[in-house]
């Protein structure tokens, strides 16, 4: 692989968890999302860091951040703009949204209706915005950092299963340890650290990457493997729905960006490995599903197939 990935990513990798105590494989997984050009999801409590990591990847790369919070009473063009008279060029013009930025934070997303949560749809699918006949362009790199409330808080509409489709990852942040709170505490005593922060790449840097995550190669046995797996959600018993193609392309998709955080310009099996549970566990319903359905039941059961799944030597 090009020495010089390498040292972008080692620097984009210290600069955000300079500022994101202890939690490395979160910041992983982030990075995973952003070299594969998909969205992440974090389902967590309040308070734990998920802004502060929007911030940090945002300043990281010197993208504009924009932060979107999730309320029943959004409307979809509150998140993609509309067009409004202008006086004095006596037309209709359109005002963007916040969705038009690199790093987007949709900050509790399950608290917003269905309809304003599809809005994100066209977005995050294809890059773009329509309104009014008109498509328009989202700046590149662009990614979307939804967060969630656990489904047994009060006033969350739980995410159809065709926007769950369309995150990369579904990741927890987690509370730190003691050890790195009580630094965290030390690190904000002159204020927010993330404030501070520099980048360390450019825009046309993270394209880049993102061009040679796609370059990244993946010998059929894996590819053959990671398929397998996805083939085991949908024959498994215990699963209604199974993972999709998209997911098949999901794990694909993270697994060469894994591979290029690594440092290798090849996907071994413990990139696939690594990264079932996080693809493909928030794709499939199992028999008796209900929305708030206990997560790491469905995490255990990816594991397990996994753990069934014979990988390449």
């Amino acid at each position: 692989m090009d020495q010089d990935y390498s040292e972008l990513l080692q620097r984009l990798r210290t600069n955000i968890n300079g500022v994101l105590l202890g939690k490395e494989s979160v910041v992983e997984m982030c990075l995973v999302a952003l070299l594969a050009g998909e969205h992440i999801l974090l389902e967590d409590v309040p308070g734990v860091g998920k802004t502060l990591l929007g911030k940090a990847l945002a300043k990281s790369i010197a993208g504009e951040f924009r932060r979107i919070q999730f309320t029943p009473d959004l409307l979809p063009s509150d998140i993609t703009g509309s067009n409004l008279y202008n006086a004095e060029r006596r037309e209709f013009v359109f005002y963007p949204g916040p969705i038009f930025a690199n790093i987007v934070l949709a900050d509790e997303i399950n608290r917003a209706t269905p309809r304003t949560q599809s809005a994100l749809l066209e977005a995050m699918n294809e890059s773009q915005v329509t309104a009014e006949g008109t498509t328009f362009p989202l700046p590149q790199p662009f990614l979307v950092i939804a967060t969630q409330n656990p489904a047994e808080f009060e006033g969350t509409y739980p995410l159809p299963e065709s926007q769950m489709d369309r995150f990369l990852l579904r990741v927890s942040i987690g509370y730190p340890s003691r050890e790195y709170e009580r630094q965290l505490l030390a690190q904000h005593r002159d204020g927010e650290p993330v404030d501070r922060l520099e980048p360390v790449l450019s825009c046309e840097q993270v394209l880049a990457l993102q061009a040679a995550t796609r370059q990244v190669y993946v010998e059929d046995s894996v590819a053959d493997y990671l398929l397998n797996l996805v083939h085991a959600t949908r024959e498994c018993p215990e699963i209604r729905v199974g993972a999709s193609v998209r997911a098949s392309l999901a794990l694909y998709r993270a697994a060469q960006a894994k591979a290029l955080l690594d440092g290798r310009d090849y996907v071994v099996p413990d990139d696939v490995q690594s990264l079932a549970v996080p693809v493909l566990a928030h794709r499939v319903i199992t028999h008796g599903y209900l929305h708030g359905e206990h997560r790491e039941a469905v995490e255990a059961l990816i594991h397990r197939l996994v753990e069934d799944t014979p990988s390449p030597t």
